[in-house]
């Protein structure tokens, strides 16, 4: 949610600030800016809507510059307009900032400066801090922003510049994320991984209340008692190639497609010798005192959640409740030391998972973090860390980082098993080779998009359609009806496919389209039950089935085939033609797939 990126080197920030903007729109915003240092003032352009009005502005316009902080906004307080955007100044022009997150006190704040004589132009919080900042200034911009933030209320990212500075930028966090890269006679900030790749591998994560002067060739942090501190420089794995398009017309269809590679990927890596290694993350800990687990997440990663619930009651045998992060926190969990508290989280940014963590960990759970960025806040915050490997995940809508959490929650519950004694080495070694073929099976054949293409010119005309499924099915059909959502616009729910009738089929009338999952193989001839329900009001029914289930082929208007190495494993397989059936239907209708409206890849507020 938002971006910040910041540059200051031998290089042009102007361009570098751009592209690095560019690298976060999937962060989701909707107005964006710039500004730089040059000839000792602070030259600042901003304007609403899509990045490119901002880079089609800057043509022809001067701001090269060795120094420059950029933002890119999705609006909390005020519409999305030019006054709105960031970076906001200091009413005299010298001092500009750029901000992720929301100051709770701006209110107080504001009126405070008013009464000081500061005139507002904007109606953001963020010009508060500006204000704020140069009422404190006293020669020395990184005393200034210490008791600055000493001032604020809420979270926050900080990026803060002085015309007479132009040799650093001074930054800070607190409950939002803030990446510096280290670079050769250049440093770069930035909200997240993606925009420092093209320059930098080599990252520090600034940690909460940390405040960061930044130079050209040096990077001075001190914690919030003001000691320095020597940080921890992190190298990431992932390459540049890996967060660009690479061929494909959308970041959504390439990150799709990975997912088979990125299974492969997984697999070799946690899997060595016939054993799932995670023995040196475990060590110390005896999951036999476990007598519950948790799975704690949002969005796309609450149905990975869903998922896991499955997996440790079949194979763990253990009580397991799965809830929104959001929700978490405000009932009564009955948490001990007996607990583990899994949360899952793709940029180990999402704040209220974040937030949920450190209340499980406040009253004595264990915490297992499962992420796709090293370094981020929730994986230094948990007792253990489990990585995903999906690399740089950049569309709005996540696949292949979803695909990637079910996976690593698949293994672990197996590990977990193990570990406990509920699973014999027979058994473990069966799905352990079972697993080894999924790759295959994920291939995507091009040949078949015409498939999709066909459904797609049928769907992208409803207004409402419905998604059900049993047992594991019914949360492989709620990821299905979110993807359709964020990207299509169409309104869609998702059903236990025995609970439909319960009620909501009063819904259906003439070709309202069902989309069905069945992939199990005990429950599949109920499925097919209510499909000759939905089909008896008129329901269009489109079906995601192993290719041996004649009869759900028959009784649906469209059937697409899958493989199912294991009915277990049919989350792997059905979730694909559930995410193609959406980018193409998101296509059909000229929608920005990687960009959906109103939505944000990191959600970093509450």
């Amino acid at each position: 949610m938002c971006g910040i990126v910041g540059y200051i080197g031998k290089g042009n920030a102007k361009e570098v600030v751009l592209e690095g903007l560019e690298k976060l729109e999937y962060r989701g915003y909707d107005s964006a800016g710039i500004a730089v240092i040059k000839d000792n003032s602070i030259k600042l352009e901003k304007r609403a809507g899509k990045l490119e009005n901002l880079v089609n502005y800057l043509r022809g316009i001067d701001m090269d510059s060795h120094i420059g902080i950029g933002h890119t906004r999705w609006a909390t307080h005020g519409e999305p307009t030019d006054v709105n955007s960031h970076p906001h100044f200091s009413e005299d022009r010298t001092i500009a900032v750029v901000h992720n997150g929301i100051i709770e006190n701006y209110l107080s704040l504001k009126e405070s400066l008013i009464n000081q004589g500061y005139n507002f132009s904007s109606e953001t919080d963020t010009e508060v801090i500006a204000h704020l900042t140069h009422s404190l200034y006293n020669g020395n911009l990184f005393e200034t922003l210490t008791k600055v933030v000493k001032l604020l209320k809420g979270s926050y990212a900080l990026a803060v510049i002085h015309s007479d500075n132009p040799d650093e930028i001074i930054c800070t966090r607190k409950d939002s994320p803030l990446v510096i890269g280290v670079g050769n006679n250049e440093n770069i900030i930035a909200s997240d991984v993606p925009a420092l790749l093209k320059y930098t591998n080599r990252v520090i994560f600034l940690n909460d209340l940390e405040i960061a002067t930044i130079t050209k060739d040096s990077i001075k942090i001190v914690n919030n008692e003001l000691n320095e501190v020597t940080p921890e420089i992190k190298t990431i794995e992932w390459d540049y190639e890996q967060s660009t398009k690479n061929g494909f017309s959308t970041y959504m269809l390439k990150e799709i497609y990975e997912q088979s590679g990125i299974v492969e990927k997984t697999l070799n890596s946690y899997i060595v010798d016939e054993n799932i290694n995670f023995s040196h993350l475990f060590s110390k800990v005896d999951l036999n005192k476990f007598n519950k687990i948790h799975l704690v997440a949002c969005g796309t990663a609450y149905h990975a959640g869903l998922q896991a619930e499955w997996f440790f009651n079949t194979i763990a045998k253990i009580d397991v409740k799965v809830v929104v992060a959001s929700e978490y926190r405000y009932r009564e969990n009955f948490i001990d030391d007996r607990t583990l508290v899994i949360f899952i989280s793709q940029s180990g940014e999402t704040l209220d998972t974040l937030s949920a963590l450190k209340q499980a960990k406040d009253r004595g759970a264990t915490t297992l973090a499962i992420t796709n960025v090293v370094g981020s806040t929730i994986a230094r915050e948990a007792d253990i860390t489990l990585y995903t490997l999906a690399g740089p995940e950049i569309a709005v809508a996540s696949t292949k980082a979803y695909t990637s959490q079910v996976l690593i929650l698949y293994l672990f519950s197996i590990y977990f098993a193990e570990r406990v004694g509920k699973i014999d080495e027979i058994t473990r070694k069966s799905k352990l080779n079972t697993l080894s073929k999924l790759s295959d099976m994920m291939e995507i054949n091009p040949k078949y998009n015409s498939i999709y293409e066909e459904i797609a010119k049928i769907l992208k005309s409803a207004k409402n359609g419905f998604f059900i499924g049993r047992g594991i099915d019914f949360a492989t059909a709620l990821e299905g009806s979110l993807k359709l959502k964020e990207i299509t616009y169409i309104h869609t729910e998702a059903f236990p496919a025995g609970e439909l009738k319960h009620g909501s089929i009063a819904l259906i009338e003439k070709d309202t389209p069902v989309i069905v999952v069945g992939t199990q193989d005990e429950l599949i001839e109920k499925t097919i039950s209510n499909i000759k329900e939905l089909k008896a009001r008129g329901a269009f029914i489109i079906s995601i089935g192993k290719k041996e289930y004649e009869e759900m082929k028959k009784t649906s208007d469209r059937f697409i085939e899958i493989d199912v190495l294991e009915d277990i494993l049919g989350v792997f397989t059905a979730i694909i033609p559930l995410q193609l059936l959406a980018y193409y239907t998101s296509t059909a209708k000229g929608l920005d797939v990687d960009k959906p409206r109103n939505l944000a890849k990191s959600v970093t507020v509450e």
